[in-house]
């Protein structure tokens, strides 16, 4: 299916000026025509055409009005007669066209969670409709105008596990727009709410792949190599694959991806608390491994600095002594507590 542009119809504001003006020469046939029944004063023959005539006008002149559309700027209107589709009206202006046309937009009832589809004041109640682990549905009475500004699609967080078998939760905010009304319209039943299945899919494709944290042995990549790749620590890079894959998905609905974003990162709740306290011990260990790298150069620069000067000659027995009081007080994580040996070290 490929969208067809309506060029001409922009005379919509003509078409309505002629339509009333006929209207009101249609309301004086009726009353000369009635007139002129009179043989005195005039044909009842040439009346009784006169009356038909714009009595028949006046009942379906009408007709012409439902032919009138108005759109704004970034609206679009796909237009079908009696099934077939005809083209796609595009641009700001008053359009008239076939009366009998009716406009398509499957997709006009569907409220995600998203911007652009606000309620105006004009639509009717909504019914909200929970659809598993996609946004909220709602269902309302709206235009059948498909909107061609960027929208936001807020999906909710999902749980899903990372490549160590981790569960995480995690949501995305996706910046989309239609590009071809066409095949939004007629390639896919509603494309409100195949983009949002889409998104789901695809971040549960692409969260597998990474781990939560950097891990070790683990291809992120598909190049073979162990790499450092993470949700945490690499998100533009996984947000930018969940973009792309989104995107192959929807390319016959006639959607454009343009941005993808990771708006919620976080252990599930009944791994959360064993996985900070995973975090506290790695970071303990770090710390304790840079206090000791510190120490052990402190202690190498202490004994080098006693051997250049001649301060004292220490055999191997005292300098081990002297290495593992400093060592101690240098490694630990209170307050040294000094004892004076006042004897000999033998």
């Amino acid at each position: 299916m490929e969208e067809k542009i309506i060029a001409k119809g922009k005379n919509g504001m003509l078409v309505l000026l002629l339509n009333i003006v006929l209207y009101f020469v249609a309301i004086a046939g009726i009353v000369f025509g009635a007139l002129m029944l009179d043989e005195e004063l005039g044909t009842p023959i040439l009346g009784v055409v006169l009356l038909v005539i714009s009595i028949t006008y006046v009942s379906l002149g009408w007709i012409l009005f439902c032919g009138l559309r108005v759109l704004k700027p970034q609206e679009a209107l796909v237009l079908t007669l009696f099934g077939k589709y005809i083209g796609t009206l595009k641009g700001e202006g008053f359009y008239f066209v076939n009366p009998f046309c009716s406009s398509v937009n499957p997709a006009a009832k569907t409220r995600l969670n998203q911007s652009g589809d606000v309620d105006d004041g004009s639509a009717g109640k909504l019914l909200k409709i929970t659809t598993g682990t996609t946004a909220g549905t709602e269902i309302s009475t709206q235009s059948k105008k498909i909107s061609l500004k960027v929208m936001t699609l807020n999906n909710n967080r999902q749980k899903v596990n990372d490549c160590l078998g981790n569960p995480v939760e995690i949501g995305i905010a996706v910046m989309w727009r239609v590009v071809d009304t066409a095949k939004a319209v007629f390639n896919v039943d509603n494309y409100k709410e195949y983009l949002s299945l889409q998104c789901d899919s695809a971040l549960r494709n692409i969260v597998r792949i990474y781990p939560y944290d950097v891990a070790e042995n683990v291809d992120t990549t598909g190049d073979g190599i162990a790499d450092e790749g993470s949700l945490r620590g690499s998100s533009e890079i996984v947000a930018e694959r969940i973009r792309q894959e989104i995107q192959q998905k929807v390319e016959d609905a006639g959607l454009e991806i343009l941005e993808a974003r990771i708006t919620y990162l976080a252990y599930a709740p009944e791994i959360a608390a064993v996985m900070l306290q995973r975090q506290q011990a790695s970071a303990i260990i770090d710390a304790r491994k840079m206090i000791v790298d510190g120490a052990v150069g402190m202690v190498e620069m202490a004994l080098e600095r006693l051997s250049e000067k001649d301060v004292v000659q220490l055999d191997e027995e005292r300098k081990a002594a002297m290495v593992s009081n400093l060592l101690v007080v240098l490694c630990g994580n209170r307050d040294a507590q000094p004892i004076v040996n006042s004897g000999s070290l033998y």
